[in-house]
């Protein structure tokens, strides 16, 4: 019995059109990339196991594909893991790399990741991630010029976004006003639930981590501050400053809101398009993160984050090099995919493979028309010869399948004259051009 072919859950199988679809969302993205001074680097699909775990949090090493061992350390425990995402092998290659980078040292990389997550919409088990970075600088021009590269790619693909902005030294803010600098990760880690689980469910989940009743009053505070950036933040240096009800002040959460205070003052300077705010509640599970963060969700289209990152300090010194501060983002090309999908929003010319199809009906016609194709190929044009010859009707569906818009019929007739004609599928005009018209036959079909 034949074998029922199938892929593991959580993957996909991409088919012409739809990798054409894709490489114009990368394509889009690495463009902007490059008009910022970014540059292109990958790494390996998979890192020793000892490089990926503690990164990113409990929650997810438990998310890491660990790999099998083979061969005589077959019975031993994974040394290795499938990357969970591009920057902390960026941090490794950094490290590895360092003498032969120069500081600050902006790169992109688009590849697969990987995690062993539960399948569902708009979350998959293999998915690609669109990273940029810049890493050897503190300054937070870096921060507004990540702002803006998202901004233009999402304006061009036509997308609008929401673009929202926190701060790590504001989140640990609210664990030392809330008397919990202890338990700054796991107020973190809930609170970055509240989308989805509601405020209710991220106060049980503090609770059951040993927040007091009287810290979560001060965290529900903060959380349900409305208004401007501006309001919220002067509140919350209000908050910071001694005026919370516990009456504890918290230099780190002032510092933060520096911070955050300088980078919207910069983005005001720059000019955004898309719409871009504080977001309080706004904590991104990952560990690494040490100042500014970023979230960025479709306004048009119901799903989860589709682009996010933040400042790190610390994530090169785990590896040996120290003092060494990165900011970066990552777009979730799966998810603006489906966005795009979702929306309809990609262009109708990514549709078709080719330009131009010569029909064949036998060998005569076939080497009569090879050099054409050729010529035509070398001008640039997408050119498909049908290697088959036979009944036309069978060529015509073969073209209109694959969406190409115009056919080229050749007999005895254009090769005792020495012609090419070519007949445009859509509106049905046909021409006939000298053989060696290739200017006229571009000009068709342009």
């Amino acid at each position: 019995m034949a074998q029922k072919p199938s892929i593991p859950k959580g993957t996909r199988d991409f088919s012409q059109s739809e990798m054409a679809e894709r490489n114009y969302i990368f394509d889009t993205i690495k463009g902007v990339f490059r008009c910022y001074g970014y540059t292109q680097i990958e790494t390996p699909a998979m890192e020793n196991l000892s490089t990926l775990l503690g990164k990113y949090g409990d929650e997810g090493d438990k998310l890491l594909f660990r790999i099998q061992n083979s061969g005589e350390k077959a019975a031993l425990a994974p040394e290795k893991g499938l990357r969970y995402d591009l920057t902390v092998p960026f941090a490794r290659y950094v490290v590895q790399h360092q003498s032969e980078i120069s500081f600050p040292f902006k790169r992109f990389q688009i590849q697969p990741v990987w995690r062993a997550d539960r399948p569902q919409k708009g979350r998959y088990r293999e998915f690609y991630q669109c990273d940029v970075d810049v890493i050897g600088s503190r300054s937070q021009v870096n921060e507004v010029e990540l702002v803006q590269i998202v901004d233009r790619v999402f304006s061009l693909l036509g997308i609008r976004v929401a673009i929202k902005i926190n701060n790590r030294k504001v989140l640990t803010g609210f664990a030392e006003i809330a008397a919990a600098p202890d338990k700054v990760v796991d107020i973190t880690v809930a609170i970055d639930k509240l989308d989805k689980i509601g405020l209710e469910k991220v106060e049980e989940e503090m609770t059951e981590k040993g927040i007091s009743p009287e810290g979560i009053e001060v965290i529900r505070e903060i959380l349900s501050l409305e208004g401007s950036t501006a309001e919220k933040l002067s509140r919350m240096r209000a908050l910071f400053s001694g005026g919370s009800a516990s009456g504890i002040v918290s230099e780190t959460g002032l510092k933060g809101l520096d911070e955050v205070d300088e980078l919207f003052a910069l983005i005001d300077a720059v000019g955004i398009s898309q719409e871009v705010g504080m977001d309080l509640s706004l904590a991104r599970g990952l560990n690494y993160y040490t100042g500014a963060i970023f979230e960025v969700k479709a306004l048009d289209w119901p799903i989860g984050s589709i682009c996010g990152g933040g400042r790190y300090d610390n994530l090169t010194g785990i590896f040996g090099l120290p003092d060494m501060s990165g900011v970066g983002i990552s777009f979730g090309a799966d998810r603006i995919y489906d966005v795009l999908k979702g929306l309809d929003k990609f262009p109708a010319s990514l549709s078709g493979s080719s330009q131009l199809l010569f029909a064949v009906m036998g060998d005569a016609e076939l080497r009569y028309v090879l050099p054409i194709a050729r010529k035509l190929r070398k001008k640039g044009i997408s050119v498909e010869v049908y290697p088959d010859p036979g009944k036309l009707k069978k060529q015509f569906d073969y073209a209109q399948k694959k969406a190409i818009p115009f056919i080229s019929i050749n007999g005895s007739t254009e090769i005792e004259g020495g012609t090419v004609n070519v007949k445009n599928l859509e509106t049905g005009e046909q021409k006939a051009f000298e053989l060696s018209d290739i200017s006229g036959i571009l000009g068709f079909i342009a």
